[in-house]
């Protein structure tokens, strides 16, 4: 079983969760601080358009632009839904429970949203894809709350169990247990997660889950002015760690000490005995130079991707799909025929697709034209080996077998934006402008800024932050050129070198770690 890290970098902006296996990246998710519109949250949103034509109508949440209601998402209760919304609106004091409120008859599933909603009306409705390139978020009238164990769906009656649970006996187990303990008109599905777990534990979750969405309802007023937000899902970087957590996990690093609290009590409710796992970096060199995230990223998120023995991938992405490349490069071994060349390529090629589709959080539809091979138990042992690989990903997806053509189709769900980290960097020499400066006048620029500091700030403690070229030669030597600066200058001088910058990129950090500003 591969060792599980995670690495957590809270910055102003946003919050960055990098998955490690075995010192690899496999996942990289960022999150906007105080990010709107994410999947699961539940919005009182206005209906702006009604098109026939779609069979859908397009939705205010507040977003700039307009959601998308399919008529197929509304959901077989909806006229109950929105029935009990108004009921809610209309009350004195508490709001019905849902156990003793009597349901209308389905909708068709062949309906015309022109017979259920009209325009202006208000809709209760769910984030399901968020907000991508020039389109809205897409929407789902069909609620669902979400936690480790178990998804809560109002307005519904079913058990389901996830497919992914093998033992028919746990099923059977897993299914009377929430049979027994599940309010009527509630429905719910259980997660792979809750394998093993007591009923405790679970009719706790489903307590949470319940007073999650009563408490969303208590809000509703006839003052409050739609769209608004009425169930908030958890930041992302929770849910995501609510996704992907297991007990493989050995360490989770976090730099900001609110956020480490924050997770630790969280894994505190799903796993007590995995609270010390939990670590605060405290460390001066940033917490991804120091677990090698930052070169990793770098080497990964390029528009070619190195394999192995000179292999590399081309990865391009369109608005329609994606498309991978796969090239054998230099690779030749000595003894092989071009045939099992090919096959060593595409396998070694299939493991790093699979790996690049959860980092990149590639969506929709992806193309990899493999290198052609011309037996069929070889393009069937790719296609094997590459359905093998993509069993750990959580997203949905399906995967075609090659073709004559040696082309490969996966369709895989997309619900956020991709992942695109440009790793091209500005020219550091001419800042792109076309021209260049000397760079032998660099070393003399870094002891001009030196000096300033020294001169106007008046600190004795100084870290000078350089690319580990530039650390290398201001380092090099029996008397180095910074051990010269700082008997020149009378200040105790400590060299970093930061893999992330670039050639001529500099900085300076005051003895608590603070950038100095001396611009």
């Amino acid at each position: 079983m591969a060792d599980k890290e995670l690495i957590v970098n809270v910055s102003e902006s946003e919050v960055t969760l990098a998955l490690l296996e075995d010192k690899q990246l496999f996942e990289l998710d960022k999150e906007k601080r105080f990010a709107k519109f994410q999947v699961g949250d539940v919005f009182l949103g206005k209906v702006r358009k009604i098109m026939p034509g779609l069979n859908a109508a397009f939705v205010n949440v507040g977003h700039e632009k307009d959601a998308f209601l399919h008529y197929q998402d509304l959901g077989p209760n909806f006229r109950t839904q929105n029935k009990y919304y108004l009921h809610a609106l209309q009350r004195q004091g508490k709001v019905m429970p849902i156990q003793k409120f009597k349901f209308d008859p389905e909708i068709k599933r062949d309906g015309v949203i022109s017979d259920i909603l009209v325009q202006g009306q208000t809709v209760l409705v769910q984030i399901t894809k968020e907000p991508i390139s020039t389109k809205g978020p897409r929407l789902s009238s069909e609620i669902s709350l979400a936690g480790r164990n178990l998804i809560l769906m109002p307005f519904s009656d079913k058990v389901s169990i996830s497919s992914k649970i093998e033992s028919n006996e746990e099923k059977n187990r897993l299914k009377t247990l929430l049979l027994s303990i599940k309010p009527k008109n509630y429905g719910v599905i259980v997660r792979t997660a809750a394998e093993g777990k007591r009923v405790a534990v679970l009719d706790a979750e489903l307590r949470e889950l319940l007073e999650k969405w009563e408490r969303g309802f208590s809000t509703i007023k006839k003052e409050i002015k739609t769209p608004r937000i009425l169930i908030e899902e958890m930041p992302r970087s929770v849910a995501i760690l609510r996704d992907m957590f297991s007990p493989s996990f050995s360490s989770i690093h976090i730099n900001d000490p609110l956020f480490a609290v924050e997770i630790r009590n969280y894994i505190k409710e799903i796993a007590p005995d995995k609270v010390k796992i939990v670590r605060e970096y405290t460390g001066s060199i940033p917490i991804f130079e120091h677990f090698g995230v930052n070169k990793q990223i770098k080497t990964l998120f390029g528009r070619t991707v190195s394999i192995k023995r000179g292999a590399y991938l081309i990865i391009e992405h369109t608005e329609a799909l994606h498309v991978i490349d796969v090239n054998s490069g230099n690779r030749i071994r000595s003894g092989n025929d071009q045939e099992t060349n090919a096959l060593e390529v595409n396998l070694e090629a299939a493991r790093e697709i699979s790996r690049q589709l959860r980092l990149r959080d590639m969506g929709g539809i992806i193309v990899i034209d493999f290198i052609d091979m011309t037996l069929n138990e070889h393009k069937q042992k790719v296609y094997d080996v590459m359905r093998d690989l993509m069993e750990n990903d959580r997203t949905k997806h399906t995967i075609l077998p090659l073709t004559k053509f040696g082309l490969m189709q996966i369709t895989r769900q997309r619900v956020r934006p991709v992942v695109n980290i440009v790793t091209d960097e500005k020219c550091p020499a001419c800042q792109g402008k076309g021209t260049v400066r000397p760079a032998l006048l660099f070393i003399d620029e870094i002891e001009k800024d030196l000096a300033f500091i020294v001169k106007k700030i008046k600190t004795k403690s100084i870290v000078l932050q350089v690319h580990p070229f530039v650390a290398s030669y201001l380092s090099y030597g029996l008397v180095p050129v910074y051990a010269k600066w700082s008997l020149r200058y009378k200040i105790h001088l400590k060299v970093r070198s930061i893999s992330s910058y670039h050639t001529l990129e500099h900085s300076f950090l005051d003895k608590d770690n603070n950038e100095i500003d001396f611009t």
